[in-house]
């Protein structure tokens, strides 16, 4: 084996291990072409046309394959009902007090565990309320001036 063949396969023990332990799906490519440019070796001793063909094989591959492998790879963000209660308005069916860590809301016909935002202000039942995020579980929720209140 040429000198220039044990280069490359220690590129391409080196691009796979890189690959395994970062598991990114960037030298994966780099490790294919250099899997080219031993094959090339084989063949040519011309330096030129073995990193030619390195670098054209990583490129293809890299184009070509990895939007398919990182379709199938990224999970999808999944779309919750949670997601629709963002925003909405909803009345206090329990007192909400962060301190005793209690506190449920209604919304949209949902009961949910509540908590007030970063202020911890305890809000008795019946307050109308709007919430800001959901964490988790829990609504976190801000309370709704009269005058802003929704029928």
């Amino acid at each position: 084996m040429p000198i220039q063949g044990i280069a490359w396969l220690g590129a391409v023990v080196l691009l796979f291990a890189v690959e395994a332990a970062t598991v990114g799906l960037v030298s994966i490519w780099f490790g294919v072409g250099a899997l080219a440019g031993l094959v090339t070796s084989f063949f040519t001793d011309n330096v030129w046309i073995q990193l030619t063909v390195f670098l054209v094989v990583a490129i293809v591959c890299l184009l070509a394959v990895r939007p398919l492998a990182v379709r199938y790879t990224v999970p999808k963000k999944a779309a919750t009902n949670a997601d629709r209660t963002i925003g909405a308005q909803g009345v206090v069916v329990e007192t909400i007090d962060n301190i005793a860590a209690q506190g449920q809301v209604k919304v949209r016909g949902a009961v949910w565990s509540a908590r007030t935002a970063a202020d911890g202000t305890v809000l008795p039942e019946g307050t109308h309320v709007q919430v800001l995020r959901i964490e988790g579980v829990k609504a976190i929720v801000a309370p709704i001036p009269a005058q802003v209140q929704e029928p």
